[in-house]
């Protein structure tokens, strides 16, 4: 299904503000205050992607999205927004995949360590530059050694051993200190009790499986069950890097399309810069810039513009402005920053009305066939399709188990890796002290040729490619394909 000529209508001011769709993968932002209308405009958005036939990815940080699986029109508020604006309500549902990095409430998600990289998993377990750096060794010297990190349990078995041969490589690959060891240690296990462990492991996502559409050719809505992951917001954060990441290597590059191929939400976005190193915000930067010849768009959802470093925001060409709150000078700064970002409408006072907006209403400016932006514009936006209210826990487990994806991730795979290698050979080397009774030696030839053969078996396969990335890889120290 595509009607990508037409634009998709978002707001209404004097005239319907329309974003086209051959301009969305220059991406966007949703900003203001809580409580002035993000999720709705967020809704509308992906309810309009989803129409066109453009596949959606967005997280549900407060557990109200699962109603875009049923058609609305029930809601009051709705139904005035609709009087208001004079256009005939239309309900209709989309097609929803539900995920969730715990497993519970929708499709379990999951990666390999391999695939995080070190200096992602260095960020989720907020470790220093030297401890940082002695994370790429581990990764370095597993690499080397053709030896796959699937789950914490593999990543742990690679510390252990780096650090009892830290003295034999250290001319090699650098210092490796006991404390540094130790510190990652204490990390992981901080990680596991968030529930961390629950996302490394096999079967890893597919991302093909998120670019689907479903009845009618509508895109599918991949909704991403984070309520509870907000509790733990680096993982949050942490994870939508990665797949922003992968994205960008896994597709082909497309030029300009009528339409995008996948449209990317990230919610709570300021959790994306807060205490992020400068490095890992350049290459987020770097990544946000390349990934529209992909053909995918990026919507960041935040509070305020000034949430997002000024690099990034000037790549956000197709804004939604909702309220912003100025109690404070330094809140009073944040809405001159936000005025200042639009193209200047004459007729408004922007800095003003950006104080005075009702709920749902929004200073909007999309881009043009030309991608320039359009002259700033109060608006009221338009009221979503689907139901607002979410899914009863009932129908929403109906929902995953009809899904075509059930089965496939909810069966765990733990398949020969680190962990095991580093037992094997273990309990294949020769005890440490007295001699060895003749007809008990390890048979070296044959741990050998276990060992290249399993290497060999899994450099067919997409992960076990990962082991030659080495361990710079990708954008974010993850593989190269």
């Amino acid at each position: 299904m595509s009607t990508s000529q037409a634009g998709l209508p978002i707001a209404k001011a004097e005239q319907v503000i329309e974003l086209l769709p051959r301009m969305a993968n220059r991406h966007g932002l949703i900003a203001g205050a809580t409580g002035t209308g993000k999720t709705t405009s967020l809704r509308v958005l992906a309810e309009q992607f989803s129409r066109i036939g453009v596949p959606v990815f967005l997280a549900d940080v407060k557990g109200d999205c699962s109603g875009f699986a049923k058609a609305g029109g029930d809601n009051a508020k709705v139904l005035e927004r609709a009087r208001q604006l004079g256009v005939e309500l239309q309900p209709a549902p989309c097609p929803v995949v539900f995920w969730d990095l715990l497993g519970v409430q929708g499709h379990p998600v999951r990666a390999t360590v391999s695939e995080m990289g070190p200096l992602l998993l260095a960020r989720l377990l907020n470790l220093n530059e030297t401890q940082a750096g002695v994370l790429s060794i581990v990764f370095k010297v597993a690499d080397d050694g053709g030896l796959l990190l699937l789950d914490l349990k593999d990543l742990r078995a690679m510390l252990e051993e780096v650090g009892k041969r830290a003295a034999e490589l250290k001319m090699k690959y650098g210092n490796v200190s006991a404390a540094s060891i130790g510190a990652i240690q204490r990390g992981l296990l901080a990680l596991e009790q968030q529930g961390g462990d629950h996302f490394f492991g096999e079967p890893a996502l597919d991302l093909d499986d998120l670019l689907q559409t479903g009845e009618g050719g509508q895109g599918v809505v991949n909704i991403l069950v984070a309520d509870r992951l907000m509790q733990s917001p680096a993982l949050y954060s942490t994870f939508l890097l990665w797949m922003l990441a992968e994205l960008f290597e896994r597709l082909p590059e497309v030029g300009d399309l009528d339409q995008p191929k996948l449209v990317f939400f990230f919610d709570e976005a300021h959790l994306l810069f807060d205490d992020t190193p400068k490095a890992l915000v350049d290459q987020i930067e770097r990544v946000v810039r390349l990934i529209r010849s992909k053909g995918v768009g990026v919507y960041f959802v935040t509070q305020s513009p000034t949430d997002v470093p000024d690099a990034v925001l000037g790549q956000l060409g197709n804004r939604v402005q909702h309220a912003l709150r100025a109690f404070t000078p330094k809140d009073q700064r944040g809405v001159k920053t936000a005025a200042d970002t639009f193209r200047p409408n004459p007729a408004l006072d922007v800095a003003r009305v950006l104080t005075e907006l009702g709920v749902g209403e929004a200073l909007v400016s999309m881009l043009d066939q030309r991608g320039t932006p359009g002259i700033v514009e109060r608006a009221l936006v338009y009221p979503p399709r689907t139901q607002l209210a979410p899914l009863p826990p009932a129908e929403r487990e109906a929902l995953v188990r009809r899904s075509a994806l059930y089965g496939h991730y909810e069966q765990t795979v733990d398949r020969e890796s680190a962990y095991e290698r580093l037992n094997q050979r273990a309990a294949a080397a020769p005890p440490p002290a007295g001699p060895v009774a003749r007809g008990n030696e390890p048979d070296l030839g044959k741990i050998a040729i276990s060992v290249g053969t399993s290497v060999a078996r899994a450099m067919g396969t997409q992960l076990g490619r990962s082991i030659i990335r080495g361990v710079f890889g990708s954008f974010f120290g993850g593989r190269r394909r």
